[in-house]
């Protein structure tokens, strides 16, 4: 749990959350202002960073996920090592790929609640 002077970092489900709530909220009482798209348009390009960075990561844990791989199959020699690198990286790359799958949903939600505040302005 984040602390409140954000030492932990920011909670991304809560941040998505809080905003979708203001955006949802603004499009049924109908009170899409400018500074509403712009504020929706920074934070999708924030998302979209987040995303990014994301899957760069996602993709070099795959990698070396892979080589322990290779390193318990190959090289059955090296002991226990290998193997049990490989299950913890299968456990990371499981809240990696999981992580990902919310933020990928998120800003495909999110282009469509622009293009609901596009069409209200």
């Amino acid at each position: 749990m984040a602390r409140k002077d954000g030492r932990f970092g920011l909670n991304m489900k809560r941040w998505c959350r809080d905003h979708e709530a203001l955006v949802t909220a603004a499009l049924d009482d109908r009170a899409v202002t400018a500074a509403l798209l712009a504020l929706h348009r920074e934070k999708l390009a924030f998302l979209q960073h987040e995303r990014l960075v994301h899957l760069i990561v996602t993709v070099m844990v795959v990698f070396v996920e892979l080589f322990t791989v290779d390193l318990t199959v190959l090289h059955p020699d090296l002991g226990l090592l290998p193997p049990i690198l490989m299950l913890v990286l299968a456990v990371l790359l499981a809240f990696y790929f999981a992580h990902y799958f919310f933020l990928e949903n998120t800003v495909q939600r999110w282009y469509a609640l622009l293009d609901a505040l596009e069409e209200a302005m």
